[in-house]
């Protein structure tokens, strides 16, 4: 029998080169009259981030930057946003750049006038219910990368200052009122990078398509969504001026960010804590963990496998879509081993135990167990495939 779910794909999206120019309008229409941009550091000073903060002085809205954001975010970066949110008399957020950016954006316009800790609205159970929604400032999310899909989140991820383990803080008000897909933005986006947000966007669509949860509108778009990163994520990488390339793959992001409501996976739960215990970049690690968690699932997913293999034009089924996978990551310049980016198998007993309490790992297809993760992180770090 088919069980109860509910469904919901409500951010506003505005898409097209140049759009971002738009903002001034977005602001009004979300009720911004002084907004805080929220940004990081290397975007921070760079003239298209001076000629957004001009196009907003332009129109009365100020210039008001905040910009001290890490690549993983921990809950310093955005106690100090708030205070420059409070201090500088803000009432709203427009988030700008990767999904660090975006998610602490988001994150400062949930805590700004909040009297508990950040952590105490993770994402369990009915948590989220005590914060006072009445104090949840609007933001509007501008992705300069095409990976994580913040920009259509309710989430945030930050990493805990304690035990370095990535937590998902969650609210329904931390919905964006507008994501901004203009693909110029993200044209300045280095090869590497642009290659490594793209695996996180196709990581994102791939366990969204395979979680064991009954969502078929997810699992439509997430299917899409690897069609998209098929066919645009090598020329995003190779012609970063593509912007047909940019935005096919900044609609791909959003997509598995869209879908992944439906679940997540073992490629997730072990990328946290590696990323927590490392502070390595999410994306990469996401391309690099892939296809070993694709073979350790290979028993309950063959079939969907096959299917999206036949709808992306991939043969061979199940083996021909992981060749597909090893192929695309070599083209792209993504690493084979977590060796290969300076991570050892020292803390496999700390990743093991971070991992099967990620809440992304009751989405994998398998129950894995803290010696089976073990196991699959050492295969990850040495490359045994």
């Amino acid at each position: 029998m088919i069980p109860n779910r509910n469904f919901g794909f409500p951010t506003p999206i505005r898409f097209g080169a140049g759009r971002v120019k738009e903002l001034p309008a977005f602001c009004d229409a979300a009720g911004m009259k002084r907004p805080l941009f929220v940004t990081d550091k290397g975007l921070a000073g760079t003239p298209m981030v001076k000629d957004i903060l001009a196009n907003l002085a332009g129109a009365g809205l100020g210039s008001a930057m905040y910009s001290d954001v890490r690549p993983n975010p921990t809950e310093e970066n955005v106690l100090q946003g708030c205070r420059a949110f409070r201090d500088g008399g803000h009432d709203g957020v427009i988030c700008f750049g990767g999904g660090s950016a975006l998610d602490t954006g988001k994150m400062i316009a949930l805590m700004h006038a909040q009297s508990i800790s950040i952590f105490d609205l993770e994402d369990i159970g009915d948590w989220w219910t005590r914060a006072d929604a009445s104090k949840v400032a609007p933001n509007i999310c501008i992705p300069t990368t095409a990976g994580t899909g913040s920009e259509v989140g309710r989430a945030g991820v930050i990493t805990h200052p304690g035990t370095h383990e990535k937590k998902i803080i969650f609210h329904p008000d931390v919905m964006p009122k507008f994501a901004v897909l203009d693909p110029e933005v993200t044209v300045g986006l280095p090869p590497k990078l642009t290659a490594a947000t793209g695996f996180d966007a196709f990581a994102h669509c791939l366990e969204a398509y395979c979680a064991p949860f009954y969502h078929p509108l997810a699992a439509g778009v997430g299917l899409e969504g690897m069609r998209l990163i098929k066919e645009n994520l090598a020329r995003a990488v190779k012609k970063g001026k593509d912007i047909d390339a940019r935005g096919n793959m900044l609609v791909a992001s959003t997509m598995g960010a869209t879908a992944f409501q439906r679940g997540l996976g073992a490629i997730h739960a072990l990328s946290h804590p590696f990323g927590g215990l490392y502070d390595a970049h999410h994306g990469t690690l996401n391309g690099i963990i892939m296809p070993y968690v694709l073979k350790a699932n290979r028993r309950k997913i063959e079939k969907e496998i096959e299917r999206a293999s036949a709808y992306l034009g991939i043969k061979g089924g199940f083996s021909g879509f992981l060749k597909f996978v090893l192929a695309l990551r070599k083209e792209v310049g993504i690493p084979h081993r977590l060796a290969d980016i300076g991570i050892d198998a020292k803390r496999l007993d700390e990743v093991a135990a971070m991992a099967i309490k990620d809440p992304s790992a009751g989405g994998n297809p398998i129950q894995f167990t803290v010696k089976q993760y073990k196991a699959l992180a050492k295969k990850c770090v040495v490359g045994d495939l």
